[in-house]
């Protein structure tokens, strides 16, 4: 079973491109945009399953330089 998520992504201050080169390095990221509102990217990630999404999310997008927290919301249909 393969899961997907938009992960949002708030950014310490002028970092946002920084951290955009380094997620689109990621395995499982298949998109990321800096975006604007309250978050400072929004990331596509698809995983085979949760464990791998929240391995994804936990160990290597929070795990970024200047990454401040993030917001994961899987994708239902």
């Amino acid at each position: 079973m393969s899961v997907e998520a938009y992960v949002f992504i708030e950014c310490e201050h002028a970092k946002s491109k920084e951290v955009l080169e380094h997620l689109l390095k990621i395995a499982g990221v298949e998109n990321a945009r800096i975006v604007t509102g309250p978050y400072d990217l929004i990331a596509l990630v698809q995983a085979s399953n949760f464990k791998i999404l929240g391995d994804v999310v936990i160990s290597r997008i929070q795990a970024v330089n200047h990454v401040k927290r993030t917001l994961t919301n899987v994708i239902m249909e």
